[in-house]
């Protein structure tokens, strides 16, 4: 047996003895680092926070819910079936010293014909750990994954923002293949829907247990789940709009602006909305010209200008010029693409271009990319949800391109690795360290008179 061999051998063997992952696409998962903490270049606010973190694993039932994917063309109908949708829930726990911490796993599509590539991501969390008390309960945040996505690549945020304080719940969508492109009606009907019932029944169910605040609720959503967060938020679907084709037999018209089950894809009372690289622009034309301007919770919305897959012009940059009555943000990464939003690649995932382009960038650093989202995110939760005032600092800072920035020479110098505090000269980006805020724009917009 080779060095190489017998190195294997011990891995496994040791997996096997600590109930870790069995099996070799999760072996890579085996002393790398959690993708929820970021390293020494991560601007301040990227930084886990002081919890300990949980992570349990949640059953709902969905009663008498259209199929929309076993539509019966001939017949005009489509079932109606129960439907169960899986919700890992992450919170801030109990330290528990010594504890095994959770591996993820899952599987995405791969390239025609080649079957789904299992992967593993490591974490942070304790599975069903002790959760930690709130005397009114934590803030509740909601996420979407995108097309045929899971939140085992989302837990570079989930993991982070519980160790903050915030209850995460990240819903699996259970979305058809995305190399099945005639089913992208399913996840065009679901994703709204899916989002109101797990938020509604988390904020009923989890209330009850103390575990959570109701009136303190947010959505993130990436790609698909952006659509879904930001019609939920309150866009207007349009009845004269795309979507009405592509989801079979006009079981989306109910939904839309107008229709009878229109309140059915709505929440009220949100705090704030993230929406990564968001769907619904574009050819997908879901709001129409107008529909946008339903939208009236914070927003703060994050793309690449070069996102060749859902369009940075008609749709980030297009969502925050039209979403006039949101007090909104829009950041963009110069020169990154569509895959922003989830953890970096996993080692199973590197073999083919396929599989590594689901979460790697062809320019930026995903785990640049992670940090710099994680810090701008908790900035905005904690200002709009918890009611942090400091943080507007964060998202106010004094020039739009972060490359503008500039840390005057000082007697003596800063430490080299020192965070830019954003006050008198010093323009580089609040948190940012010296030449590492490059290729960033940050706008902002305030909310107009509701009607405008």
């Amino acid at each position: 047996m080779t060095k190489r061999s017998l190195r294997w051998a011990g891995m496994v063997a040791a997996a096997q003895v600590w109930g870790l992952v069995v099996g070799a696409e999760g072996l890579s998962a085996v002393g790398a680092e959690a993708p929820s903490r970021f390293g020494v270049d991560a601007p301040e606010l990227a930084r886990l926070g002081d919890f300990a973190v949980g992570v349990k694993t949640l059953h709902l039932l969905q009663h008498d819910q259209v199929d929309v994917l076993h539509f019966d063309a001939v017949g005009g109908t489509a079932p109606r079936r129960d439907r169960v949708l899986t919700v890992d829930l992450w919170y801030p726990a109990l330290p528990r010293h010594g504890a095994a911490t959770a591996v993820y796993a899952a599987s995405l599509p791969a390239e025609p014909p080649a079957s789904p590539v299992r992967f593993s991501v490591p974490g942070i969390a304790v599975r069903d750990a002790p959760a930690a008390a709130a005397a009114a309960g934590y803030p509740l945040v909601v996420v979407s994954h995108g097309y045929s996505n899971d939140p085992a690549a989302m837990t570079w945020i989930t993991e982070n923002l519980a160790s903050k304080g915030y209850v995460v719940a990240a819903i699996r969508h259970d979305d058809p293949p995305i190399t099945e492109r005639t089913k992208i009606g399913g996840p065009l009907l679901r994703r709204p829907l899916d989002i109101v019932f797990v938020a509604k029944r988390l904020c009923d169910s989890l209330a009850a247990q103390h575990l959570v605040d109701p009136a303190r609720l947010a959505l993130i959503g990436y790609s698909m789940g952006g659509y879904g967060v930001l019609t939920v938020a309150g866009a207007s679907l349009d009845p004269a709009g795309p979507l009405t084709h592509y989801v079979p037999g006009g079981l989306l018209l109910p939904y839309v602006s107008g229709g009878p089950e229109e309140s059915a894809v709505k929440l009220q009372g949100l705090r704030a909305v993230v929406a990564i690289s968001p769907a619904g622009g574009g050819t997908l034309a879901a709001w129409g010209s107008r529909g946008l301007e339903g939208i009236t919770a914070p927003l703060l919305l994050i793309a690449g200008n070069a996102d060749h897959t859902v369009d940075y012009a008609t749709g980030a940059r297009a969502i925050f010029d039209r979403a006039v009555n949101a007090e909104r943000y829009l950041l963009t990464f110069q020169g990154a693409g569509h895959s922003i939003g989830l953890s970096p690649a996993p080692d199973a995932m590197r073999h083919r271009l396929w599989d590594q382009d689901w979460f790697e960038d062809p320019v930026w650093s995903k785990e640049r990319v992670n940090a710099i989202n994680a810090h701008f995110i908790t900035a905005f939760l904690d200002e709009y949800v918890k009611g942090d005032a400091t943080r507007a600092a964060y998202l106010e800072p004094k020039v739009q391109e972060s490359s503008d920035g500039n840390w005057p020479a000082t007697e003596p110098p800063p430490a080299y690795d020192a965070l830019s505090s954003g006050e008198g000269d010093v323009t580089v980006w609040k948190g940012f360290q010296r030449n590492h805020a490059e290729g960033l724009e940050l706008l902002h917009a305030h909310a107009a008179t509701i009607g405008h």
